[in-house]
């Protein structure tokens, strides 16, 4: 057959149609998004989710979708992560809702609030209890969507260089501390100070401030707190369970295919289940080596507890009173937490309990 009738009898002649694309080809378009952290490199932990995460929907996509990420200061500083998305000089970052606490105290909610909910408890709330609903509803007024992006635990209270024996002692204490936290400390006369995690060893070190609280024992020990501050306090009564979120700009999330939205979503589900599970992981060792070198692991008194506790409750009427938002989340959120923690004491807590008796006993 000649070429010229192979042609029209395949339909590609001057008069024949285009061959369409395949459905896939169209559907999966070459993305690039970047994405900046709250966090440095060097804290491999909480920075690495951020790098799971962009693997995650690179490696779906057939690499069609890429995610570039950059630690902290590297686009803008670690507190302007949220910014940055808002007034797209990136598509989204990876950081702490409650560091934006100071624009809306509601914030607090996609972290922790103290003596808020457990990392298990807490996914439970975003994903079936209407947390992520109640979360995106309060986002819209910043024109992003948040997903869950990795979880510490329940968190260390902090190094001192001096011991908190009683509530008493908190008095004029300058501290780095992070949230919500710091307006229950404040009650009881601390001078609390938002540092961002790689500056907070050279302030503690020159006695700029005399505690600070960053996340747990392996993060902590990269930092070098127990160089410079001896007491180790526990528990982080304002960390139950502190989350870290993907915050996505709303206008970018929603030019992406529906394939690929679905792909970011499962991504950072597998992000956010990786960092609970390495850092149950490598803080045991940890807190082993600091206890080794001389570090005084030291509870925090009772008194403190039930006096912060107390705080903590007048904190949230006061802000529910004046603020609708904030009210709204917080209703939904303790009404979540009262029945997670009545379960919580039949099963959870007498397993736990025993295997910590037993384990002690040898």
């Amino acid at each position: 057959m000649k070429r010229r009738q192979f042609i029209k009898a395949a339909g590609l002649g001057a008069a024949g149609t285009a061959i369409a694309a395949p459905a896939i080809a169209q559907s999966a378009p070459e993305i690039k998004w970047r994405l900046t952290s709250s966090f440095p490199k060097s804290l491999d932990t909480i920075y690495g989710a951020a790098e799971t995460f962009a693997k995650s929907v690179a490696e779906a996509t057939d690499n069609k979708f890429q995610i570039q990420c950059f630690a902290a200061g590297e686009v803008v500083p670690a507190l302007q992560a949220l910014d940055a998305v808002q007034n797209n000089t990136v598509e989204m970052c990876h950081t702490c809702m409650y560091y934006y606490w100071g624009k809306d105290p509601t914030f607090a909610f996609g972290t922790a609030v103290p003596f808020g909910l457990n990392s298990r408890q807490l996914d439970a709330w975003f994903y079936y209890g209407g947390g992520n609903q109640l979360i995106d509803e309060f986002l819209k007024d910043y024109s992003v969507i948040g997903l869950p992006g990795g979880n510490t635990g329940t968190q260390m209270g902090g190094w001192f260089r001096k011991e908190i024996k009683s509530v008493k002692d908190l008095d004029g204490l300058k501290m780095r501390t992070g949230g919500i936290g710091g307006a229950v400390l404040a009650k009881f006369g601390v001078v609390s100070q938002g540092i961002p995690g790689p500056d907070i060893y050279p302030a503690l070190e020159k006695g700029t401030i005399d505690a600070a609280e960053w996340v747990g024992p392996y993060d902590d020990e990269k930092l070098g707190f127990a160089k410079v501050a001896p007491y180790y306090h526990f528990p982080g009564w304002w960390e139950g369970g502190a989350a870290l979120h993907f915050l996505i700009n709303e206008k970018k999330m929603a030019e992406l295919p529906k394939t690929y939205q679905s792909i970011v979503k499962t991504a950072a589900q597998a992000a956010n289940k990786d960092c609970q599970a390495k850092y149950d992981a490598v803080n045991p060792g940890a807190i082993k080596r600091l206890v080794a070198a001389g570090t005084k692991l030291t509870p925090f008194p009772q008194d403190m507890m039930e006096a912060c506790y107390k705080a903590a409750n007048e904190l949230y009427a006061e802000l529910s009173a004046k603020n609708p938002k904030f009210k709204k989340m917080h209703d939904a959120y303790m009404a979540f937490r009262n029945d997670e923690y009545l379960w919580w004491q039949v099963a959870e807590y007498n397993f736990d309990n025993f295997m910590i008796r037993a384990r002690t006993r040898g």
